[in-house]
């Protein structure tokens, strides 16, 4: 089927487009949601830290990408789903509507692990649009599902932290294939989800095996979202990016300000 991919920049997006491939579908285009004017959007559906580096996927993947500002708010907040005027899961119906009528697509790649929030919504937005979601990551094994990731060659840093072990000074900007082994140790003691799904960290991908070119970090800065002394939360804005041929050796290189 020929499939439009929704991309946040993280690992699970992307490795779930990898999973559509290996399955025979085709990615045609990729569509992501931004936020009106700031790095991070206190929602429910979206992770948007790291949306000003989106741009470079369509360069990186030589596909087109469609994007819409989120105008909505989490308005619809129950177990269940029906469309609502203002809820920010509107503009996924919007977003994928526009794509529809360009491209003639079939199916939505959805990097869905664990939430059943996220599941139940974009299931209503492809059920009134007519296409078929393909999250090939829902309810897998988070640690086995890493570890695949990472041997995959699937190339991603951590952009954002929030739980208790995990220090924006420390962990922001690390490669994910260094982190696997603390965030296997954090999971077995306090019960941290190895792969993010509790909101304890966000990644951005800057290179796998669909990407014709990689993305290179040139600058960044760390923002401290909040000081909790037990679980501060920052994230990582990117100030100056580029894309570049890829070579057989896998470097990052970046300065942090």
């Amino acid at each position: 089927m020929k499939v439009v991919a929704l991309i946040s920049g993280g690992k699970d997006s992307c490795y779930n487009m990898m999973q559509c491939v290996a399955a025979g579908h085709q990615i045609v285009a990729l569509a992501n949601l931004r936020p009106a004017n700031k790095d991070e959007l206190d929602s429910y559906m979206y992770q948007t830290v790291g949306h000003q580096a989106i741009d470079l996927y369509a360069e990186a993947m030589d596909l087109p990408l469609y994007r819409r500002t989120i105008q909505g708010s989490s308005l619809n907040t129950g177990r269940d789903y029906s469309q609502t005027e203002g809820d920010e899961v509107e503009d996924l119906y919007h977003l994928l509507n526009m794509v529809q009528e360009k491209e003639d697509v079939e199916a939505v790649s959805v990097g869905a692990i664990l939430s059943d929030y996220q599941r139940v919504r974009v299931e209503n937005v492809c059920v009134r649009l007519g296409l078929q979601p393909l999250a090939y990551l829902w309810r897998r094994d988070q640690a086995t599902l890493l570890s695949e990731m990472i041997s995959c060659d699937l190339h991603a840093l951590l952009i954002k932290v929030a739980a208790f072990g995990l220090d924006p000074e420390k962990h922001l900007g690390k490669p994910l294939a260094d982190m696997e082994p603390y965030l296997t140790q954090l999971s077995e003691k306090y019960g941290v989800h190895v792969c993010g799904e509790g909101g304890e960290y966000e990644t951005f991908t800057l290179d796998c095996p669909l990407f014709k070119k990689r993305l290179v970090i040139d600058a960044m800065e760390t923002v401290i979202h909040s000081a909790d002394a037990f679980a501060p939360v920052g994230y990582l804005h990117f100030s100056m990016m580029h894309t570049e041929d890829k070579v057989n050796v896998y470097t990052v290189n970046y300065d942090v300000r």
